[in-house]
């Protein structure tokens, strides 16, 4: 096979013909195909694999003497990670990709009719293209081990499977279990694979081969599922397809909300798989991924999916090293923020120990803790052994004492810059040199935190998210003095708490906070100013916004939104001078959702059956009716233009590296809508000049200029003007 006649390039590193798998004979009527391709730390189906594929299946298919083949990776626990998601960002040609889809269709085609009977021994990672593969086999075998992971993730870049996997698993699986595993775009864990009948025997790492040849060569038996009369009374049915299609469409639609059409597009193809004869699959898979993977949503998707790799490579040293997880560790403020940060690390495998002087604050950060052990528990992500020792490891402690050993210690205490100097103080009189200290401030300089402590090069920020278990983004905070082994190592234990850190400098409001205020100030002056709080709320959802402003700063809370807004103002002046109207409206009983009351009424926690509703007396503080002759496209401009002049200055000053780690962090940080790629891929894509005429027409709206301090912020700055 001429591997451009594929459509894939092939890289500049390419090996020659041949090299990237290697057939085995260990005895006679047995092949094991190992794909071991030279230029790739874990193997994809990129242009050379698959040409090299297309020569070893010449070759086994004119073996007559072979009884069995096994398809395997370098090594048990590596297989294959899918397609070439880069040379799939790369192509603009809707033609070109349907001429890709049906070339591997074509090569999968000749894995299925192999008349030895075939397994695929895969362990680790087996997303998309690698699971496609391996259902082409007759049997799929699976290291029984953490590390593997099995699923079709492609609505998750924009796309679907397209290799067959969107006909192949709902034959396999049914419709119902096939659907989930599509529109989530999760993988699963090894036992819940074989439960649901993605796999279809586990093995142990060491003997993965050895079982699969036995199969491949008759040996061993290995039953497939049968879902029997299901299969007609489901999958085959029209009335029970209509039900499940009309149940599937909801769930879509509450997630997806008309922006993503990669989800659509793929329950209707599974719908119909069950019944659509074998030789229309490759072009129907082959129509729908030429349409979705030329369109501005995968790529979109594909860039944060890069941008959020590249972050995986921040907690490696020079060379390349991985630093490993601390053996102990210290978190000292047993509030939301500690608590949650201990539980993510007890739950990690870290050890540690969590300090308060209040025996209450200690006694409910445990429960918490032990509550989502349970929960991951009951949901078979731990098992019973796993469950006990990950309560094991948190170990509340009263006071700061028998810290001597731990190597990361993180202070979330009181957001006081002498009180975190004092705990930070205490903590490097007892720790080793060697140990971290990091702060998980929101809003105070790591630099002046670090003043008059030892070696404040091992100083480092790392800012959690609320809640900490749901938010995936950690800012790591340069300080003046932070050397870079320690930002890695901060990088590496955050990557280790499956978080993904971005590296900024030591600025008020670091990025994430610095590019959301001007968006909950801007949403608080159009409240004053007569602006219904549904219509934005919804708006903003429209845009594709995980919640609207208002909900945003129920959530946060009005005392939290507060002290925030001063920092800002206190760092960068009149521009971030903070609307007054948010004082009005912070009372003690009026926070947000934490205290029932905001701009909404909030249900009492536990009433599962009371609805949020907006609060009945927001009108009283309301100065003016003027915003609500604006049309909905200028009250979402004045809400995201707001961050995109903040995000400018932060790529002028280089608070990031790039505009890529921008658009991660805005999109993982403030939940900004992913199918735009990010804030800054959004105003790139909405065009420069475009925005900076749009901004300049807003400066000079009557009520935005006459307001004074906070009309800066509409000014386009070297980036835009």
């Amino acid at each position: 096979m001429n591997p451009h006649s594929i459509g894939f390039p092939l890289p500049d590193d390419a090996p020659a013909a041949g090299a990237c798998i290697r057939v085995q004979r260990p005895e006679p009527g047995l092949a094991v195909v190992v794909f071991d391709p030279p230029h790739r730390s874990f193997p994809i189906f990129d242009a050379p694999l698959l040409r090299d594929l297309d020569a070893v299946l010449t070759e086994l298919e004119g073996d007559a003497a072979l009884r069995g083949i096994v398809f395997t990776g370098r090594r048990p626990t590596q297989f294959l990670a899918g397609a070439d998601v880069e040379a799939i960002g790369t192509i603009t040609d809707p033609g070109v990709v349907e001429d890709v889809v049906r070339s591997v269709h074509a090569l999968f085609d000749r894995v299925a009719r192999l008349a030895p009977r075939t397994v695929a021994a895969v362990g680790g990672p087996v997303p998309g293209g690698a699971f496609e593969f391996s259902m082409c086999c007759d049997r799929i075998v699976a290291v029984d081990g953490k590390s593997t992971r099995i699923g079709l993730p492609e609505t998750m870049l924009g796309i679907l499977p397209g290799w067959g996997g969107s006909h192949r698993l709902p034959r396999r699986v049914g419709i119902p279990i096939a659907l989930d595993a599509i529109l989530t775009g999760r993988l699963l864990p090894a036992k819940p694979a074989l439960k649901r009948g993605f796999v279809d025997r586990l093995a142990h790492e060491q003997d993965l081969v050895r079982i699969a040849s036995d199969i491949a060569m008759g040996r061993k038996k290995c039953a497939r599922r049968s879902r029997g009369a299901w299969a007609w009374l489901v999958d085959r049915n029209p009335l029970a397809r209509t039900l499940i299609r009309d149940r599937a469409l909801k769930g879509v639609d509450a997630k997806a909300r008309g922006k993503y059409p990669a989800p659509y597009a793929a329950l209707d193809l599974v719908l119909s798989a069950p019944t659509a004869p074998q030789r229309t699959w490759a072009g129907r898979e082959a129509k729908a991924v030429a349409e979705l993977a030329t369109g501005p949503v995968c790529k979109s998707l594909v860039g944060i999916f890069f941008a959020s790799e590249a972050a995986k490579k921040l907690g490696k040293g020079p060379e390349g090293v991985e630093h490993p997880r601390p053996q102990q560790a210290t978190v000292v403020g047993a509030g939301v923020m500690g608590a949650g940060i201990a539980s993510a690390l007890a739950l990690a495998g870290v050890p540690v120990r969590l300090a308060d002087l209040s025996s209450k604050a200690l006694a409910g950060a445990v429960a918490t803790h032990r509550t989502e052990v349970e929960k991951r528990r009951k949901k078979r992500r731990l098992s019973s052994h796993e469950a006990n020792a990950a309560v094991d490891r948190l170990d509340p402690v009263a006071g700061a004492l028998g810290m001597a050993r731990s190597e990361f210690a993180i202070e979330a205490v009181a957001e006081v810059l002498e009180v975190k100097r004092k705990v930070l103080g205490g903590l490097a009189e007892q720790l080793p040199a060697h140990a971290i200290l990091a702060t998980n401030t929101s809003s105070l300089s790591v630099g002046a935190i670090a003043e008059g402590l030892p070696h404040p090069e091992r100083v480092v920020g790392m800012h959690f998210f609320n809640p900490v278990k749901a938010m995936p983004l950690v800012e790591v905070v340069r300080g003046p003095q932070t050397s870079d082994e320690v930002v890695t190592r901060t990088c590496a234990l955050a990557l280790a708490l499956g978080k993904t850190p971005v590296v900024t400098r030591d600025v008020p409001g670091f990025l994430v906070n610095r590019i959301l205020g001007p968006y909950l100030d801007e949403a608080v002056r159009l409240f004053l100013a007569g602006a219904e709080v549904e219509r934005v709320d919804r708006l903003m959802l429209e845009f594709g916004m995980p919640m609207g402003p208002y909900t945003l700063l129920d959530e946060v809370g009005f005392d939290i939104a507060q002290h925030a807004a001063a920092s800002l103002h206190a760092g960068y002046g009149d521009r971030m001078a903070p609307c007054p109207g948010l004082e009005g409206l912070a009372q003690p009983h009026r926070l947000g959702r934490k205290t029932g009351l905001g701009f909404y009424k909030h249900p009492a926690p536990g009433d599962r059956k009371g609805k949020r509703a907006v609060a009945e007396d927001l009108a009283s503080f309301q100065t003016g009716r003027g915003v609500r002759s604006l049309s909905d496209a200028e009250l979402v401009d004045r809400l995201v233009l707001a961050m995109v002049g903040e995000a400018a200055r932060c790529l002028e000053e280089q608070v990031v590296e790039s505009e890529q780690v921008l658009d991660l962090a805005s999109v993982f940080g403030t939940g900004f809508a992913p199918f735009r790629g990010g804030l800054w891929s959004h105003a790139r894509k909405t065009g420069y000049d475009r925005i900076a005429a749009r901004m300049r027409e807003l400066q000079q709206a009557p009520d935005i200029a006459e307001r004074g301090a906070g009309a800066q912020r509409f000014e386009p700055t070297g980036l835009l003007s």
